[in-house]
């Protein structure tokens, strides 16, 4: 199961339905996902409530005036069978910078823009724009 693909995808189908909020089994990493989400500006905010089994994690999905979602695509990268690692000089630039690519590096997960500033390289998560 891959635990990225499910979010984006949970968080992609809410923003077409126009949901104020999708909820979603929590993670720590899908919560510095989120976490990184909310920071460049693509969702609200995000709350997570632990309950017997692993907790449930609430992202709060962010529109403009117009009603369109605070991004316009959410695309996955790597997937469990074919992983894709990138050296820091090799993360890509999303949408001519508008965008963000996510990675894991050994120090978490952070935007492309901070992995080349801190020269970390690692597993590319995901883009978003």
């Amino acid at each position: 199961m891959d635990s990225i693909a499910q979010m984006l995808t949970i968080i992609r189908n809410g923003s077409a339905a126009r949901l104020e909020k999708v909820d979603m089994p929590a993670s720590k990493l899908r919560e510095n996902v989120a976490k990184l989400l909310v920071n460049e500006g693509y969702a609200r905010s995000y709350k997570t409530a632990r309950d017997s089994k692993q907790g449930i994690m609430r992202v709060y999905l962010k529109y403009d005036e117009s009603g369109a979602p605070g991004f316009i695509n959410l695309e996955k990268v790597s997937t469990p069978g074919r992983r894709v690692y990138v050296k820091s000089t090799e993360i890509p630039v999303v949408r001519s910078g508008t965008g963000h690519a996510i990675v894991s590096t050994s120090k978490g997960i952070m935007t492309g823009k901070e992995a080349q500033k801190n020269q970390l390289g690692g597993e590319l998560l995901c883009l978003v724009w």
